[in-house]
């Protein structure tokens, strides 16, 4: 068997760390709407005793995708197979995991739209008419060789949708978008995983992870972690919101979800460049970090709570930005509503 991808019954793997993952959709909190249409599909296929049309998922990591996969395995009793984007180098890699798919089987590619595009030609007639071109040697020599496949499933995962090509994005017979969850429903989560992890939690304790985890369950875990950490050396072990605000403090994150690096994004702005528009590049080089993280890993949030603006001429801090460090409001702000 090929060694770039798993193979479970959507059973978690605790070699990677995914044992707080939900098994079932019941026990999936949040993202109503695409649970929903997700059940709908596998009932449907399942009164037809038929195979799962192509699903994509879509959204920002942590959010749930890897665990939908899973879940969709479970409810349709079938074998996942897990490989990702990078992985697939060439069209043998992908002969190689479609060759070990029965009928009904889930194909999990996570990260798909950093498919090479030749393996990605490949990929089209396996979606569509579940067959195999493979061309064997070149020029003279050169020879096609026709695999016929069992119909299956093939569930896509990608934090960047815009980077699909259009004739992939196509053939995908339902796409989904998951977004950030609410302080509710992640405090319902955290609660959850505390009980798998057998940690004793408070209602206030658990709201006040989930108010800080930036909208997203895997990052809301790892805080839990932590703050379980800090309550058995620092206190009696049990999680009450005292506990967690100093456990958060002390690797400081604050009310609002913003880290270190966040605070310092905002301050350089406001101070080093006076609010802006200052290009990303020179922002990343002002604060010590690559341009690429803060642009995927710490501008999304930001703008989303709207500290931060994205503009042609650059990023400009936001008045709310200047009311959380604490500077000053600028003295003119025509700059933010006609969106220079």
């Amino acid at each position: 068997m090929d060694d770039s991808f798993q193979q479970s019954k959507g059973v978690p793997d605790e070699a990677n760390d995914q044992s707080l993952r939900p098994p079932v959709f019941s026990e999936f909190q949040g993202q109503e709407k695409v649970t929903e249409r997700l059940m709908l599909m596998v009932e449907a296929s399942q009164h037809r005793d038929d195979v799962l049309e192509h699903i994509l998922l879509s959204g920002p990591p942590g959010l749930g995708k890897t665990t939908l996969a899973n879940i969709i395995a479970n409810a349709t009793g079938t074998t996942l197979h897990t490989t990702s984007g990078p992985q697939i180098e060439k069209a043998g890699d992908l002969a190689g995991v479609l060759t070990n798919i029965q009928r009904g089987d889930i194909l999990f590619i996570d990260e798909i739209h950093r498919l090479h595009p030749a393996v990605e030609e490949y990929l089209y007639p396996a979606m569509e008419d579940y067959r195999l071109d493979i061309i064997i040697d070149s020029g003279p020599s050169a020879r096609s060789i026709q695999l016929n496949l069992p119909k299956f499933t093939l569930v896509g995962a990608t934090t960047r949708s815009g980077m699909l090509t259009a004739p992939l994005r196509s053939r995908f017979g339902l796409t989904n978008r998951l977004d950030y969850y609410d302080a509710s429903d992640l405090s319902q989560i955290i609660e959850r995983s505390a009980g798998l992890l057998d940690i004793e939690i408070e209602k206030e304790g658990a709201f006040e992870i989930a108010s800080r985890s930036r909208g997203t369950p895997r990052i809301a875990n790892n805080l839990l972690r932590w703050v379980r950490d800090y309550a058995q050396v620092k206190a009696n072990g049990v999680i009450n919101k005292e506990i967690s605000e100093k456990a958060l403090a002390m690797i400081e994150i604050d009310n609002d979800g913003l880290d270190e690096m966040d605070v310092r994004i905002l301050e350089a702005a406001i101070y080093k460049f006076n609010g802006g528009p200052v290009g990303l590049s020179t922002l990343a080089v002002a604060v010590g970090e690559d341009a690429s993280t803060l642009e995927e890993v710490h501008e999304p949030f930001l703008i989303m709570q709207g500290f931060l603006k994205r503009t042609p001429r650059g990023r400009i801090a936001m008045p709310s930005a200047y009311a959380k460090i604490g500077a000053p409001a600028p003295p003119n702000q025509t700059g933010y509503l006609d969106g220079i």
